[in-house]
């Protein structure tokens, strides 16, 4: 008699529990966006890091380069020593190469396979998508940063400059890549952004002052290459790392006007599917 009561007490607690409270753990619901924004951070960082075809571009390559026209006279660059000249605009191109050509081949790729329509359906906003890819990168380029900065110091690199005018252009930098990349992969088939990506990526390695010097070439083509953001970057690094010079507005005037149109355009136009 007293178990069969004490059942049905139980029983009866347990079922008007439940249809009282209402209650479910965990509770139903998108989580904060700062929460969804950290984990999605995590996540394309993990991606990055894993891919092995992104690794050889964003670090064997600049350390290839760094190590070659530092050690062998191929180009002028009018410095003392040639690593001076070519470890700012190393850096630079390890920061075009992390956060515009990867980004935009990954992210053209998972827009064709239906990653991005997957993200679609769920509460992560598109600009919260876009600010999550921007902090991946910079989480990589922190570790690019450090590699190429140990090596450039072992070929006999003196940096000179305050650190807060450097982190300034990398972070404007890295925002106005990362916004040309989105807006391409977001605009573009797959196929097509990883043609155009690596063309881009060749071109302005040549024409962008990062291993040659921006005054090599004709006047008129200059004014035009200095407006370009990896210009900007690499001759903004330099002022600083090579000349000793204060913050170089200029060069983050730059900058910031292409961050601005990238990120903002990529904003407007792009689609998840």
């Amino acid at each position: 008699m007293t178990a069969d009561t004490s059942s049905g007490a139980a029983n009866g607690t347990v079922a008007g529990g439940v249809a009282g409270a209402g209650t479910y753990a965990p509770a139903p619901g998108a989580a904060p966006v700062l929460r969804m924004i950290a984990a999605q951070t995590a996540f394309e960082t993990r991606l990055l890091l894993r891919n092995g075809e992104q690794l050889l571009l964003t670090v064997i390559i600049p350390s290839l380069l760094l190590v070659l026209f530092s050690t062998v006279d191929i180009v002028d660059t009018g410095a003392d020593e040639a690593v001076d000249f070519l470890a700012p605009g190393v850096l630079a191109l390890a920061v075009m190469s992390t956060a515009f050509t990867g980004q935009a081949i990954a992210t053209g790729f998972e827009r064709r396979y239906g990653v991005l329509k997957r993200l679609a359906v769920s509460p992560l906003p598109r600009w919260a998508l876009m600010t999550a890819k921007t902090l991946s990168v910079l989480v990589t380029e922190v570790l690019q940063i450090a590699l190429l900065t140990v090596i450039a110091l072992a070929l006999g690199w003196s940096p000179h400059g305050g650190p807060l005018a450097v982190v300034l252009l990398l972070v404007l930098g890295t925002a106005a890549f990362s916004g040309l990349g989105l807006l391409m992969a977001g605009t573009l088939r797959a196929e097509a952004t990883l043609a155009a990506a690596n063309l881009v990526f060749l071109l302005l390695l040549v024409g962008g002052g990062v291993i040659v010097p921006l005054d090599r070439f004709p006047d008129a083509a200059h004014s035009v290459l200095a407006l370009l953001p990896i210009s900007a970057l690499s001759d903004g690094l330099r002022d600083v790392l090579q000349q000793g010079a204060g913050v170089p507005w200029g060069g983050l005037g730059v900058l910031a006007g292409w961050a601005v149109l990238g990120l903002g355009a990529a904003a407007a136009f792009f689609r998840w599917e």
